[in-house]
């Protein structure tokens, strides 16, 4: 295989045979998603995962760099031909890695593109203030709210006693998908919101926190593509965010997903398409940042309307691990396409069977665990079925684990039982110390299943 030197030919769809090499960004179930769909293609020449997993890599060479460090980035790209980087997580777009390699390459005459949004795009992510203030220029409805720091407590606690509890807090900034707190004490939302603004709850990411109405009704995931000229919806998906069944305990990074959502139907995506999506893209362009990506939008169906709870700028994760199993659209074509501003020529399609992911976590997740437990696998894995890795890596001959979440299994099937069935059965064969998993993903949606 060789790397081809007419990159931008092989967007416009030239007809150059093109093999293309990849550097792919994170260590999660999520990237080893990305890696499995990019490999089946046969115009990928080499793909490089930063810093990867056990699972990655299968697929590619796993090499050490910090995602986040953009000068390494690119020295790493200029000495290995790269060119395509795929940011799997947010936190080297917050950083800006989008705006400083495509600069950097024009600069030294490469022809590098990243398959994400710019910096100011990715503060939809990167400041919930930010976001919402956004979705307010652009009437894209949200629940109400006001943003408070460690000097405005008296003002926080005017604004909350105009709010009906549950109270809504979140950090402004990052905080690893656990910066959302809900109580509805008034006088723990009162305390959460001192230690949150004095930074001993989530650092710097929670020194400015926004507080929001409650919404009542049932979340969902909106996953939409660009590439700053063309939008597509990619898919829909629900997961499960908080550690133990029937939603109780703290929030996690995601215990599991299910897709297509049942009561996503035609109605309620054209209302998704015309009241957020259409909007959010069409008013990035206005305010002179067309958004170049993947965009998740977490949503609440509240009586059959949807409203935007956050904004997110990559694929999420476990969301991804239940979306791209259904992908029949090759993923490097969709990437190229992204990046490079051809996205009106590939078309999006989807199996139509219904995926059900369920993630095995560490004991004491999302507290304190104990890394480096041996995984025992099946010694098969049927059709139609994945485990894709997110903390984990190789030791030895050994697969142990490396993280709070250790691995994502998914399964498709017909309908969301079946496709439950077969990933339950799939995680009861799979053994580490200390293993969990909730038992009740995808139960919630059986109502709308059967309408």
């Amino acid at each position: 295989m060789f790397s081809c030197l007419f990159w931008g030919a092989c967007f416009e769809g030239i007809g150059y045979l093109c093999f293309v090499n990849v550097l792919l960004l994170g260590s999660g179930g999520r990237e080893h998603a990305f890696a499995m769909k990019m490999a089946q293609s046969d115009r990928l020449n080499n793909l490089y995962i930063a810093p990867g997993n056990a699972g990655t890599a299968q697929f590619g060479k796993n090499v050490s760099l910090n995602p986040t460090d953009v000068v390494a980035v690119f020295q790493f790209c200029k000495d290995n031909q790269i060119q395509l980087v795929v940011p799997g997580n947010e936190d080297p777009l917050v950083a800006g890695i989008s705006d400083y390699i495509e600069a950097q390459a024009a600069q030294e005459g490469l022809d590098i593109k990243v398959a994400g949004p710019s910096h100011w795009c990715a503060q939809l992510e990167g400041s919930k203030d930010f976001s919402k203030a956004f979705m307010g220029r652009h009437a894209i409805p949200t629940a109400r709210y006001q943003s408070f720091a460690l000097s405005q407590l008296d003002e926080a606690a005017a604004f909350m006693k105009t709010l009906e509890p549950p109270y809504v807090l979140k950090a402004d900034g990052l905080a690893a998908g656990k910066g959302v707190i809900i109580t509805t004490s008034f006088e723990e939302a009162m305390e959460t919101l001192r230690e949150m603004t004095d930074g001993s709850k989530f650092g710097k990411a929670g020194e400015v926190v926004v507080i929001e109405e409650f919404l009542k009704g049932i979340e969902l995931s909106v996953f939409g593509i660009s590439d700053g000229k063309d939008w597509k919806v990619l898919a829909s998906a629900k997961d499960y965010k908080r550690i133990f069944d029937n939603d109780e305990g703290p929030n996690t990074g995601g215990m599991g997903a299910i897709s297509p959502v049942p009561f996503a139907d035609e109605a309620f995506m054209q209302k998704v398409i015309d009241r957020i999506l259409k909007p959010t893209y069409e008013g990035l362009v206005s305010e002179g940042h067309p958004y170049k990506g993947f965009l998740f939008v977490g949503l609440m169906n509240v009586g059959g309307d949807p409203f935007v709870i956050e904004y997110n700028v990559r694929m999420g994760d476990p969301e991804t691990e239940a979306i791209f199993p259904r992908l029949k659209t090759p993923m490097l074509d969709l990437l190229k396409a992204m990046a490079g501003g051809n996205l009106g020529a590939v078309d999006v399609a989807l199996d139509s069977q219904t995926a059900a992911t369920i993630f095995l976590v560490s004991g004491g997740y999302p507290g304190d665990i104990e890394k480096g437990k041996v995984i025992e696998f099946p010694n098969a894995v049927g059709e139609d079925q994945w485990l894709f890795h997110a903390g984990t890596k190789q030791e030895g001959e050994s697969v142990v684990t490396n993280g709070g979440r250790v691995i994502a299994v998914t399964s498709l099937g017909e309908d969301i039982p079946s496709a439950l069935l077969r990933s339950n059965t799939l995680a009861s064969q799979i053994h580490f110390d200390g293993k969990f998993n909730r038992t009740d993903i995808g139960l919630d949606l059986m109502k709308y299943h059967t309408l």
